[in-house]
């Protein structure tokens, strides 16, 4: 049995085999570059350890650490060195077991054109294509016509969607190889492609397969990951919605067929292509590694796949037959990811000031590798969390996850979560009708425009900032607000934020003991208001809201009904500086307190230097010297109370 383990990842991943080695009384070392020293996975493993070259790709000095810590084996996880043959080998040469597959089937599985040629001589069902040695474009070129359009051009060594080109007609083959030929060389060194016929609206369904050291081969069912963005899987789901019981056994048995091929080891992926006209499924390729997707796995198997992992490396024999092996309900996976999908899906970098995941449970797992101060930086994949959820149904995983998307709340970075809420409630998605091209064919209905917030969202806004503002937060409504104006009896607050470059105005209206909010033609009566920062709830016109507002200087984060919504926070003070300072009279812009006057009279002050500090809403403003020049009088003494509008100091400007 292992007595210690070496991680050589990061992130959830490394979080995730942690979780299973402690349960197994296993200790974990972790290795890391200096961006991740605070990292979770770094504090939850026994023993940490810095990677001097900063590089998760560094053999030498991963093995070192193994060696100086006493390591038994490695756990690769997945990206980073966990398919790298020379990896394997080299562990084996220090010693120290490498939990996966043996050299050889890395190496050949790591080939797609190797792959298949071995596959086809075995009799695995193969997409119509050239995996050929012969890479001149010219006759590359003639075996895309034989082949016949449209046809999609494959990096060799490739994976996750990099190196991929479909090409629809003869015209376009020769630019569209060599872009390949030049992203496949930079994302794995190697330009060799191949090429397959491209399938109309296929399917996209893997099979986990697992095998040990005594001679036995089992699958544990499939996934569908059809639907994907780039070729890159955005929602995983097992089982597959319409798979047959015939054909889930046929795909699992040929996926066992491939693991055998290569005499394979531990825990590992079949993918398929599934026509979606005629059924027919066809061999894509083989992950030799644990899947990001493997908790929907675990979620209808109730199998531990990282503890098979490493039992299996130990030369224990697999838990489990084939015939013990049961499918239970339904389970869905979601990839949270730091990213805008109004920018093209660009990573979103920043520091992650707020977390809050929904409260896991025994249908609701969330695998995350970040906490709430961390950084995501452009340096690595910026995944925030898998979210995976289980149903006894599908229809049941799926308003599970739906709920759980919008339960989870995230400020600091732009995140994929209403898109990928649009797509769980997507009408199509739903009924289980799904291909490659879902994405990309509901692309206006999953992506619309961003439009300003909708009323009752800026009303729940302003009531937050209106609450903020009370000196007396036990009584929400008792206590003075800086800024009411009295009018008729009626005092008034009015609240500007900005989205979508348009200017918002709500107007907070107070009279005896009722309050009423005002956006455009819109009015609501409030009822027990309460604001517990940064929780509020409130009944408007009788119904019940709750939200989350986050309040920051300039900005206002909402979370409200699943939707993360951001605003800015228009300063009266700021935007109406210009007007206030003219004809040598600084003005005071908004009602509130004198706090200090920063100048001396007839002293010269440059340019931006503060002449006067004010507060208001419990916030300091500051008035800044519009030009070179100085302050020939002040008007009011620091704790006096102002009108907007009134004169606060003389300016003179000098020629």
């Amino acid at each position: 049995m292992f007595r210690k383990i070496l991680i050589a990842n990061r992130g959830e991943i490394a979080c995730r085999v942690i979780k299973s080695a402690r349960e197994m009384g296993i200790a974990t070392v972790a290795v890391h570059v200096a961006a991740d020293a605070a990292a979770p996975f770094v504090q939850q493993a026994d023993e940490a350890w810095r990677l001097a070259s900063d590089s998760y790709l560094d053999i030498d000095g991963i093995l070192a650490i193994a060696q100086t810590s006493g390591a038994d084996a490695i756990h690769p996880g997945y990206g980073f060195l966990s398919e790298n043959a020379g990896f394997a080998r080299a562990c084996n040469a220090a010693g120290i077991v490498f939990i996966g597959p043996h050299e050889m089937a890395l190496a050949t599985m790591g080939s797609k054109s190797a792959a298949k040629a071995l596959l086809g001589e075995r009799g695995i069902p193969l997409v119509p294509g050239y995996h050929g040695d012969d890479q001149n474009p010219v006759r590359l070129a003639a075996e895309a016509d034989r082949i016949g359009y449209p046809v999609l051009i494959k990096a060799s060594a490739g994976g996750g969607g990099k190196g991929m080109r479909i090409v629809t007609h003869g015209e376009a083959f020769t630019a569209q190889l060599a872009a390949c030929q030049r992203e496949a060389a930079a994302s794995f060194g190697d330009d060799r492609v191949l090429i397959e016929k491209y399938l109309q609206a296929p399917r996209h369904i893997e099979i986990q397969v697992f095998a040990d050291s005594h001679g036995q081969c089992v699958y544990l069912f499939e996934r569908d990951c059809s639907v994907q963005r780039r070729h890159q899987k955005v929602l995983e789901e097992a089982p597959a919605p319409g798979l047959s019981a015939d054909m889930r056994r046929a795909m699992g048995e040929t996926a066992c067929l491939v693991a055998r091929a290569v005499d394979y080891l531990g825990a590992g992926t079949v993918e398929f292509i599934v026509d979606g006209d005629s059924g027919a499924y066809y061999f894509m390729e083989m992950n030799t590694r644990l899947q990001v997707e493997h908790p929907v796995t675990e979620m209808v198997t109730g199998q531990d796949l990282v503890a098979w992992q490493i039992r299996v490396a130990q030369g224990e024999a697999l838990p489990l037959t084939q015939a013990q092996l049961m499918l239970r309900g339904h389970a869905i996976e979601a990839r949270l990811y730091a990213e805008d999908p109004q920018s093209g899906f660009l990573p979103s970098c920043g520091k992650l000031t707020h977390l809050r995941p929904p409260t896991p449970c025994d249908w609701l797992r969330i695998d995350s590798g970040v906490a709430c101060g961390d950084t995501i930086t452009p340096l690595f994949d910026p995944m925030l969390a898998k979210l995976i959820v289980w149903g006894s149904t599908r229809d049941e995983a799926l308003a599970r996850m739906a709920r759980a998307l919008a339960d989870y709340q995230v400020a600091g970075v732009t995140t994929n979560f209403s898109f990928l809420r649009k797509i769980i409630t997507h009408p199509a998605f739903s009924s289980g009708i799904v291909d490659t091209g879902f994405i990309e064919r509901h692309q206006a209905e999953l992506l619309p425009p961003v439009a300003v917030p909708a009323p009752p969202a800026l009303a729940l806004l302003a009531l937050a900032d209106t609450l903020a503002a009370q000196r007396n937060d036990d009584s929400p409504w008792g206590g003075s607000l800086p800024g009411w104006r009295l009018a008729g009896g009626m005092a008034r607050h009015r609240w500007q934020y900005r989205s979508c470059e348009e200017t918002l105005t709500v107007t907070v209206c107070r009279q005896g003991g009722e309050c009423r909010i005002e956006v455009g033609d819109r009015t609501w009566r409030i009822e027990e208001a309460q604001w517990r920062d940064p929780q509020l709830t409130a009944r408007l016109d009788g119904r019940r809201f709750a939200a989350t507002v986050l309040r920051r200087a300039r900005s206002r984060t909402l979370f409200w009904q699943g939707e993360t919504l951001v605003l800015e926070h228009v300063d009266p003070l700021a935007d109406n500086m210009a007007h206030h300072h003219s004809a040598g009279h600084l003005r005071a812009p908004m009602p509130g307190r004198v706090v200090a006057l920063c100048a001396d009279i007839g002293a010269s002050v440059k340019k931006g230097e503060a002449l006067l500090i004010m507060e208001a809403m419990k916030m300091e403003h500051t008035l800044f010297a519009p030009a070179d020049g100085q302050v020939s009088a002040y008007y009011f003494e620091p704790g006096a109370q102002v009108e907007e509008g009134v004169d606060l100091l003389d300016f003179e400007a000098q020629d």
